[in-house]
C-alpha cells in the first residue's frame, strides 16, 4: 500500500485567507496549500494592506475587521476564480477604491451573478471591459446589509462570498438562492465561517448570517479532495495497486471526497476511516451512469478512466464545468477522441464508450490544471502521451509530476 500526502485543499486555504484577513486577530493557517492560486490570493491581500507572513507549513495573516488597510490598491488575481470573486467581496465591507484584474484565462469566467449581488446591497461595482466579467472597480463604503436573490447555477463560489460578507455587514444579509450548484463547496463555507464564530442558519433556499464579525483563531487546512482524485483513480485503475490519503476521512470537509464512492460503485474496494481514506483496484472496471453535479471538479478524473471500463460511463448534470478554467467537458471529449476513443456530449453531460486508448498523442490542456492530472492517469495504460502545457499544473499541485511519477513506479 503506497501512503500519499496531498497538498492542503485549495478551496479550504481560500475561505481561510478570507476569514483570516476578517477577523479579529492574528490567524495562523497550518499546512496551507503553495500554489499559484494561493500565492496569489496571499499577494493580493498584501496588496489591499493586510499582513501575510508565510513560513514553509504555516501562514499568520493580521486581521482587519474594518477592511483593507490600503485606501487604494491595484491587485492583480492571476487565474484564480476565488482571489477574482472572493476579494471584491471582501474590499466591499471597507472604505477605499479597489481595481482588480485577472488573466485572460479568468476574464472570460462569469462574474455577473456575483457583480448584481453587490449591487443590489449597494456596493459601487463597475466593469472595465466586459460586464460581469473582470477586470472591476470596487469604490468601497461599506455594506448595510439586507435581502437578497442569488442565482449560483454557474457557481457556488457567488453564494460562498456573500456567505462570508454576511458578518462583515452592519444588519447582517438573507441571501434566498434560486439554484445552486455544488452545494457540498457551501457545506464548507458554512462550516468554516462557524469555526470563525459566525452565525449562520438555513431554512430551505434561505442563508440567514447575523452580523457577528469573526475571531482569530488557528486553522488545520486538510488535503485536498480533488487532488487526490488522480491517485483514487489511478489506484483503482491498475490491478494490485493501492492508496492511502492520510488527513482525508470521515470528518473531512470536502464534498469531492465523495468521488471515492463513484469509484466503489464502478468495482473498486473503498475504506474511510477517522484518519484517511484507502481505494485498492480488484482488477475491475464498470460502466455506470452518475450525477457529479455536486462533485463536478472530479468530473475530468471521472472521464479519463472510463474508457478502462467495461461499459459506458455517463456522467449526468456537469453543466458548470463549461465555464471553468476552460469548456471542460469539451476538453474531456476532444482528446478522449484523439486517443480513438467513442464520445458523446450534451448540453449537460457526457458519455464514454470503452476502448482501448492508442498512442503516441498530445493532450490539449487548454491552461487547465486538470486536464493534465486527470490525463496523466490516462497514460498509466497509454504510451506516448505528453501534454502541451504540463506546467499548468502550478495552479494547484506544482510538484504534482514528480509526486505522481513517484507513487506511479513505487511497487
Amino acid at each position: 500500500m503506497t501512503v500519499i500526502d496531498i497538498p492542503g485543499s485549495k478551496s479550504v486555504t481560500a475561505r481561510a485567507l478570507f476569514l483570516a484577513a476578517a477577523a479579529q486577530g492574528t490567524t495562523t493557517l497550518l499546512r496551507p496549500l503553495v500554489s499559484d492560486d494561493t500565492e496569489g490570493f496571499a499577494e493580493g491581500l498584501g496588496s489591499l494592506g493586510y499582513a501575510v507572513r508565510r513560513e514553509s507549513d504555516a501562514w499568520h495573516i493580521e486581521g482587519r475587521p474594518a477592511g483593507p488597510g490600503a485606501d487604494t490598491a491595484d491587485v492583480y488575481c492571476r487565474d484564480g476564480a476565488t482571489t477574482a470573486r472572493f476579494l471584491p467581496t471582501l474590499v466591499a465591507a471597507g472604505h477605499g477604491t479597489y481595481r482588480f484584474d485577472a488573466s485572460p484565462q479568468m476574464r472570460r469566467r462569469p462574474l455577473g451573478p456575483l457583480s448584481t449581488a453587490l449591487r443590489t446591497l449597494g456596493v459601487d461595482l463597475r466593469h472595465g471591459g466586459k460586464d460581469g466579467h473582470h477586470p472591476l472597480d470596487v469604490h468601497a463604503h461599506g455594506v448595510k446589509g439586507g435581502a437578497l436573490t442569488l442565482d449560483a447555477g454557474q457557481s457556488s463560489q457567488y453564494l460562498t462570498a456573500l456567505l462570508m460578507l454576511g458578518p462583515l455587514t452592519a444588519e447582517g444579509l438573507d441571501i434566498t438562492v434560486t439554484d445552486l450548484v455544488s452545494e457540498p463547496y457551501v457545506e464548507i463555507t458554512l462550516a468554516m465561517m462557524r469555526s470563525f464564530g459566525a452565525e449562520v442558519t438555513q431554512e430551505g433556499r434561505t442563508y440567514r448570517v447575523a452580523p457577528t464579525g469573526y475571531r482569530a483563531r488557528t486553522y488545520g487546512i486538510e488535503p485536498d479532495a480533488s487532488t487526490a482524485s488522480y491517485f483514487f483513480a489511478a489506484a483503482a485503475l491498475e490491478p494490485g495497486r493501492s492508496v492511502t490519503v492520510p488527513g482525508l476521512g470521515t470528518g473531512a470537509l470536502q464534498g469531492d471526497l465523495g468521488f471515492v464512492d463513484v469509484l466503489r460503485r464502478m468495482g473498486a474496494d473503498v475504506e474511510i476511516t477517522d484518519a484517511g481514506t484507502t481505494v485498492r483496484s480488484t482488477g475491475t472496471l464498470r460502466g455506470l451512469t452518475v450525477n457529479m453535479r455536486d462533485i463536478s471538479d472530479t468530473m475530468p478524473t471521472l472521464a479519463a478512466i472510463a474508457p478502462f471500463a467495461d461499459g459506458p460511463v455517463r456522467i449526468e448534470d456537469v453543466a458548470n464545468t463549461r465555464v471553468k478554467e476552460c469548456d471542460r467537458l469539451d476538453a474531456c471529449a476532444e482528446n478522449l477522441r484523439r486517443l480513438g476513443i467513442t464520445v458523446e456530449t450534451g448540453p449537460d453531460w457526457i458519455e464514454i464508450h470503452p476502448g482501448t486508448p492508442t498512442g503516441p498523442a498530445e493532450i490539449a490542456t487548454h491552461g487547465d490544471h486538470r486536464i493534465v492530472m486527470s490525463f496523466a492517469v490516462t497514460a498509466l495504460r497509454t504510451p506516448g502521451i505528453t501534454f502541451d502545457d504540463p506546467g499548468c499544473v502550478k495552479k494547484t499541485f506544482p510538484d504534482f509530476h514528480r509526486v505522481f511519477d513517484a507513487f506511479v513506479h513505487t511497487p
